[in-house]
């Protein structure tokens, strides 16, 4: 008889067919794209009415934006679940399990409640089919599951992170008391386009008639158009400004303090890197809105949400002796950010040597990451993440890549993700000078991460640190082999 293990995996497994089940598009153009992204929703709002509307009767916060929309998800959720509130959160992607992608008050989905619930959506899957529906996509299969998890744990509200874009993606079928859009970057140039504003009007969709805006966005091109969508939808944009809403940043590797303005209180969210500030006064802000339309959240809450805030793979460190740090900055601005931060987060004294094990998907601008990331890296190894139907650069091209961006330093390829941490451990020279950064993609840190924290015991315990408490354990020292890189 299967555990409940293999039968959370097999019930993923029944998921992830509807992949295969939806067939590759001959037009890629964007316009092509938005047409069948709007079929896509129209789709799913006819099926989510024959499960009974399951994404009403609470109220939604809607959070998207190019850079930190998982980490500012994440400390709104926290903050209402210390206020008293039972809270739903849903994020996208997920790095080693899918149960990351529903939790509630903290706490990731139970394999059997996702067993059932897999049932039940794909039940009622047949039963649309048989009278003539199309196949939904996984995507769509995906955000009713969403909608049923938060109906059955009788959530009180709900956060909903943006997979891509805005505009046209499956969770904005949502109806929003509060919009939070993080940043404008490039990325997810096929699907959205390549310039700022194209991507800042998908970005501004999720903005809508009566639920207050708020943004942490600074290029005027981009700013303009959220606060056009905001007048359109006649609703307000509050900005989350560094240096004018809130100032003296300071980070250490467990967490990130900052002052607002102009009320000068303090607050700590339990993320390292200086980036994390703005993630933080935007999830107070979205607070402060929530409080507007009669939510009870306590200061005393705010401070013990954000503390309590954590994502796994976000600048986490996984040992000492070497250090190893995981972070799934996956685009130029987010390894900026990271980039800028290294200094505090993965130090590099003396003789010491920073590895960067570096995987990238095929829809990423790997030059622009390997350029920001070259200044911080004494020797590259390039491999390539392992995920379902998102294909990445191999490792070799990615090395040669390299190579034409101009680092000079030494370059080894492993394809495979796991024997490329092995690699990295087995080689250094100095456990207490050299560390390790794994970076590029989220996906790439979900396969590493397995090393320390396999699926199997993160889906058994409801938590990305495999069993309740392991947040505050004592790093493990890793295990130095002979050889170097």
């Amino acid at each position: 008889m299967l555990d409940r293990i293999d039968r959370f995996r097999a019930a993923a497994a029944r998921l992830d067919a509807l992949i295969d089940r939806t067939p590759t598009p001959d037009d890629r153009s964007l316009e092509a794209v938005q047409v069948r992204a709007g079929e896509r929703m129209d789709r799913l709002r006819r099926f989510l009415a024959r499960l009974g509307d399951p994404l009403t009767g609470y109220p939604i916060i809607h959070v998207g934006g190019t850079s930190g929309k998982g980490s500012t998800s994440t400390a709104i959720a926290a903050t209402l679940t210390a206020a008293g509130y039972r809270t739903g959160l849903h994020t996208s992607p997920y790095l080693q399990t899918p149960a990351e992608k529903l939790q509630c008050d903290g706490r990731l989905i139970a394999p059997d409640r996702f067993v059932a619930l897999t049932d039940e959506l794909l039940d009622t899957h047949e039963r649309w089919l048989t009278d003539g529906n199309p196949v939904l996509t996984y995507g769509e299969a995906w955000i009713a599951l969403m909608a049923l998890f938060f109906r059955a744990e009788e959530v009180d509200v709900a956060v909903v992170e943006v997979g891509a874009g805005g505009r046209f993606d499956l969770t904005n079928i949502v109806a929003p008391v509060v919009s939070v859009v993080t940043t404008v970057g490039i990325d997810h140039t096929a699907t959205l386009g390549d310039t700022i504003e194209a991507i800042a009007w998908h970005k501004a969709g999720i903005i809508k008639p009566g639920a207050p805006a708020i943004t942490g966005v600074t290029q005027p091109a981009a700013l303009s158009i959220l606060a056009a969508e905001a007048n359109a939808a006649t609703t307000s944009l509050r900005r989350v400004i560094p240096g004018e809403t809130f100032t003296d940043v300071v980070t250490t590797l467990k967490s990130t303090s900052w002052r607002e303005l102009p009320s000068g209180a303090v607050y700590s969210i339990g993320l390292a890197g200086r980036f994390q500030a703005l993630n933080g006064a935007l999830a107070v802000a979205a607070v402060e809105a929530l409080r507007g339309q009669g939510m009870t959240i306590s200061d005393e809450a705010v401070r013990r949400g954000l503390a309590r805030t954590r994502i796994p793979g976000r600048a986490e460190t996984m040992q000492r002796q070497p250090t190893v740090l995981l972070d799934g900055a996956h685009n130029a601005e987010k390894i900026g950010a990271l980039a800028a931060e290294l200094p505090t987060l993965l130090p590099r004294p003396d003789r010491g040597r920073r590895v960067v094990l570096l995987g990238v998907l095929e829809t990423k601008q790997a030059d622009r990451i390997i350029a920001a990331l070259a200044p911080h890296m004494d020797v590259l190894l390039a491999t390539a993440p392992r995920v379902l139907a998102k294909p990445a650069i191999q490792a070799i091209d990615l090395a040669r890549a390299a190579r034409q961006t101009g680092f000079t330093g030494p370059i080894l390829v492993e394809p495979e993700p796991a024997e490329a941490i092995a690699q990295a451990l087995a080689g250094v020279r100095d456990a207490e000078r050299d560390s390790i950064l794994v970076t590029g993609s989220l996906y790439l840190v979900g396969n590493v991460r397995e090393r320390w924290y396999p699926e199997a015991a993160i889906v058994a315990a409801g938590s990305p640190w495999s069993t309740p408490g392991t947040e505050e354990s004592p790093l493990p020292l890793g295990t130095v082999a002979e050889g170097c890189l």
